[in-house]
């Protein structure tokens, strides 16, 4: 099974109450649905922002997220993207997950350009991991993309009989490939629910769609079909 997280705003305020019973992605750089989607989700998780603002140049706010966290997730079935810098050290990284205040509540990000070591050492502590694009993996599906994501995968299934909970950032079109992911978000409904509509079956559509429960390595070819 995975859980399909769709990124918000969803406009519209009556489409997104279409959705109702879905699972939702709220950024902190877009929050205007934040009450809403506690309202009519199965269930929340929040988006540290850091990709929107490496898109633009933007610096990020952090005590401004830990209030915004600290507020929603009173909700059990919330959760949070602990901060991260994209094309950061992992030092810098590693700095950002000692000051996160909220324990478990939140998932650190490995980014792909990252040494698979450090994956390894988050998922011998951290029982859920997102795994983030960089400006050298910023294409999902692409050849060097699945090349280290296949690598990430056959690391973890080494090291665990039952794989960590592992959310794709950016990654509802990896539903159906052969990586297990757990959960994946996307802003495909918002973006194109005007163009492709109706929002509730572009929705229904991806939540029927699962990636496969354990991982087996396939030929590179196979995935560059599909994508």
């Amino acid at each position: 099974m995975t859980i399909h997280y769709h990124g918000t705003p969803i406009t519209p305020n009556r489409v997104l109450h279409t959705l109702a019973g879905s699972h939702f992605c709220v950024s902190h750089a877009r929050p205007d649905q934040i009450e809403a989607c506690h309202q009519i989700g199965q269930s929340v998780m929040l988006d540290n922002g850091a990709f929107s603002a490496w898109r633009i140049g933007k610096p990020t706010n952090w005590p401004g997220y830990y209030d915004f966290c600290d507020r929603w997730l009173e909700y059990p079935t919330t959760w949070a993207v602990i901060p991260d810098v994209i094309d950061a050290p992992s030092q810098e990284q590693d700095g950002l997950l000692n000051e996160w205040p909220f324990g478990f509540r939140g998932a650190p990000v490995w980014h792909l350009d990252e040494p698979v070591v450090r994956l390894l050492r988050l998922a011998e502590k951290w029982p859920r991991i997102c795994f983030g694009s960089t400006a050298q993996y910023s294409k999902v599906g692409s050849p060097v993309w699945v090349r280290k994501v296949d690598e990430a995968f056959e690391a973890l299934s080494s090291r665990h009989r039952h794989l960590p909970w592992v959310h794709m950032l950016r990654g509802m079109q990896c539903c159906e490939w052969q990586f297990p992911f757990a959960s994946v978000d996307s802003t495909d409904v918002a973006q194109n629910h005007s163009k492709r509509g109706p929002a509730r079956m572009m929705a229904d559509k991806w939540d029927a769609q699962q990636c496969p429960g354990t991982y087996a390595k396939q030929p590179i070819q196979m995935m560059l079909e599909v994508g």
